[in-house]
């Protein structure tokens, strides 16, 4: 990955001396994730609710990609949750030896001998008091809290913080679990359990306590595997997509359940019929859709979409943007939902290059407010964002450490990807790259060097200037501009070396498009016009400078 991103790394000059080792073994693939491949996570935990204790197992099902013996394994396990066994199922259970750094763990396989492609299984056991978010989803862990009922209602929120906060895995988003993961959940009668995807046993246990076991078949990001416990009410329906009927289930608190049959009746499939016409099938058709009812504002947990709106339009009750669109539909519904795509379909191997995830997700927000609205509602809605632009530090942040870049990732992503979308002067192929980068990156990992290559190369156009621009500095391009009589002047200032956007602009009330350069050109009205009015199209997310 360094040596895809180097030729941008003049433009990031990241400060690792802030990183410790813990940084690196988290962030980056070293020696003990290197070899081997995660296939499939079985995910069995007991929650003690009055204790707020958790513990379990993790049966980790693997592919060998290094062959060899003397094998030693990482496994992630933040403090001060706590590994009890390891079981390697190959050698009949055989226990395995291991060591904690931090909130890493060493597994030693001695003289085991591995074969390239062979599939391996151990089971790890776990237990421990989780840490407690702080502020979640933001600053996360696991929550408990009452509802309104003051009867538990316990979740958790784990982006960024990691899965390894509470269970053992590979914590690292590069590498999902290729076969998907099945999450059972045991709690005291009669709470509900609810997980990702489909729920396929329920059993009462003889304890007072049921289990309840849900299964994802395709790859998950391990932050999205998530249990919600509380006292939920369901409901179903079907929409019928663009492969077939797509099955839809809704859990929410069960004196909520008529608010939210309407809230989610209004805005779910438009939603869907939306962000299936721009960015192609929903990804997880055989997992099924579902939104769930948490006890914080929202996640994008995959076919398991945390929801904490209280039933508002806007961002509780607050349009983003300002513009007057944004508190026409439920914000959370819309957003968490377009991370199926961006996010969860399509996923980065490294945080820092979140943008990905968030600037794509931004942008279906003003693609949803086109779709109901139409498109200068959208592209209104898409320019009032950009008063959350902070401009502090680059949108894509260093590699290798486990950081994300700046929150500008969200609203200056969106905007980056609307001037995208202006520059290539064609709906049509717009919305097919959109749908290509859907399907083929079908739930696979990438980067954000493979993303800006795949938009260059379908729009037959370069825009590596452009992403180094808005993605790996701080600074906006600034238009300046001058008039004089017949003749017009204009240059970048502001910019990187050769940066030379187009720019749509008005001249005159008359609409064309410019080049401007680092250099001063000068463009000459026909006779009987004189340059008194110069506008630039608003869709661009850039500085105008008029020169007296």
């Amino acid at each position: 990955m360094t040596a895809v991103l180097s030729c941008s790394a003049q433009l990031l000059s990241p400060k690792t001396s802030a990183y410790n080792h813990q940084d690196t073994l988290r962030g980056s693939v070293g020696t003990g994730r290197s070899w081997w491949n995660v296939k499939k996570y079985d995910l069995s935990v007991a929650v003690d609710i009055a204790g707020k204790t958790i513990q379990g197992n993790n049966r980790v099902t693997f592919e060998v990609r290094q062959p060899g013996k003397n094998k030693i394994m990482q496994v992630d396990l933040q403090e001060p949750m706590t590994i009890e066994k390891i079981e390697y199922l190959n050698e009949k259970g055989r226990s395995l030896p291991f060591k904690r750094e931090g909130n890493a763990y060493w597994v030693d396989f001695g003289a085991t001998s591995f074969p390239a492609n062979g599939q391996q299984v151990i089971t790890i056991y776990f237990k421990g008091k989780p840490r407690a978010a702080v502020n979640p989803p933001w600053d996360g862990g696991w929550i408990w809290k009452s509802d309104e009922k003051g009867r538990s209602w316990v979740s958790v929120a784990c982006q960024g913080l990691g899965a390894s906060v509470w269970y053992p895995c590979k914590d690292y988003q590069g590498d999902e679990p290729d076969n998907g993961a099945s999450l059972s959940v045991t709690v005291p009668d009669p709470l509900v359990a609810v997980g990702n995807g489909r729920l396929k046993n329920k059993t009462a246990n003889t304890n007072g306590t049921t289990t309840w076991q849900w299964e994802v078949t395709a790859p998950i990001n391990s932050y999205n595997i998530i249990p919600y416990i509380g006292y939920y009410a369901n409901w179903t329906e079907k929409y019928t997509g663009e492969k077939g009927d797509l099955d839809c289930s809704y859990w929410v608190l069960d004196y909520n359940l008529e608010k939210a049959q309407k809230q989610f009746g209004r805005d779910v499939k438009p939603m869907l019929k939306c962000f299936e016409y721009w960015f192609g099938p929903y990804p997880f058709y055989e997992d099924s859709y579902k939104l769930v009812e948490a006890p914080h504002l929202g996640m994008e947990h995959q076919s398991a979409v945390a929801y904490g709106n209280k039933y508002k339009n806007g961002y509780l009750g607050m349009d983003l943007s300002g513009s007057g669109w944004g508190t026409k539909w439920d914000y959370i519904i819309i957003h968490e939902s377009g991370h199926e795509w961006f996010g969860n379909n399509i996923t980065t191997d490294d945080i820092a290059d979140m943008w990905v995830h968030e600037g794509f997700t931004d942008y279906s927000e003003p693609l949803f407010v086109e779709c109901q609205y139409g498109k200068q509602a959208g592209d209104e809605y898409l320019q009032g964002l950009r008063r959350n632009i902070q401009n502090d530090t680059p949108v894509i942040g260093p590699y290798g450490v486990n950081k994300e870049g700046s929150g500008d990732m969200y609203a200056k992503g969106a905007n980056l990807l609307h001037i995208i979308r202006q520059v290539i002067q064609n709906d049509s192929l717009f919305r097919m790259i959109l749908r290509g980068l859907n399907s083929d990156f079908y739930h696979k990992t990438v980067t954000s060097a493979i993303v800006e290559k795949y938009i260059s190369e379908k729009a037959g156009k370069d825009f590596s200037k452009l992403f180094d621009q808005y993605l790996r500095t701080t600074k906006i391009p600034v238009l300046e501009y001058e008039l004089k009589g017949k003749k017009i002047s204009y240059r970048w200032s502001n910019t990187i070396a050769g940066f030379d956007m187009p720019v749509l602009v008005s001249i005159n009330q008359k609409e064309q498009w410019i080049r401007p350069t680092g250099e001063w050109q000068a463009l000459h009205l026909a006779d009987g016009q004189d340059s008194n009015t110069f506008t630039i199209n608003p869709n661009f997310y850039i500085i105008s400078k008029k020169e007296d």
